[in-house]
């Protein structure tokens, strides 16, 4: 099975405190991300949410911070209740002048059930485009208008 991590790069017209902040506080997570019932950039923080491809076919996500570099790099586990495996989710954030260059690994997916579909790379590179390609893109384009 194939380890290479996925990753995901984008720029923002956005500031870095900017693109932090919606990466690291749930108030604005809420509104672009997954609904997280608490969040804190905090090393040692667990945090939980369910999310699935449909509504019949729901995970919980088990999640723990574990590195925070403050307005530069954010990692946490990221696993499913029941289920082997755990991976390990990066942002990492870089100043471009009044823009934000955003790389996301996600490391750790040849650790998941190879005979559960829902855990196929491919949905994770899918979800991902959509969520930082999308998700984040509509979020800071909005709020700063």
């Amino acid at each position: 099975m194939e380890n290479t991590p996925f990753t995901i790069e984008r720029t923002y017209n956005a500031p870095i405190q900017k693109v932090w902040s919606a990466i690291s506080d749930n108030n604005e997570m809420q509104k672009w991300y997954f609904k997280l019932e608490n969040f804190k950039p905090i090393v040692g923080f667990e945090f939980r949410f369910t999310g699935g491809p449909t509504e019949d076919r729901q995970y919980l996500h088990i999640c723990m911070v574990t590195e925070v570099i403050e307005g530069k790099k954010l990692t946490y586990s990221w696993r499913y209740d029941g289920y082997e495996g755990i991976s390990y989710v990066t942002f990492e954030l870089f100043a471009k002048g009044n823009q934000t260059h955003l790389k996301l690994t996600h490391a750790g997916l040849e650790t998941f059930p190879i005979n559960n579909k829902d855990f196929a790379p491919e949905n994770f590179s899918a979800g991902w485009t959509h969520i930082i390609g999308t998700g984040l893109l509509e979020f800071l384009t909005n709020s700063s208008k």
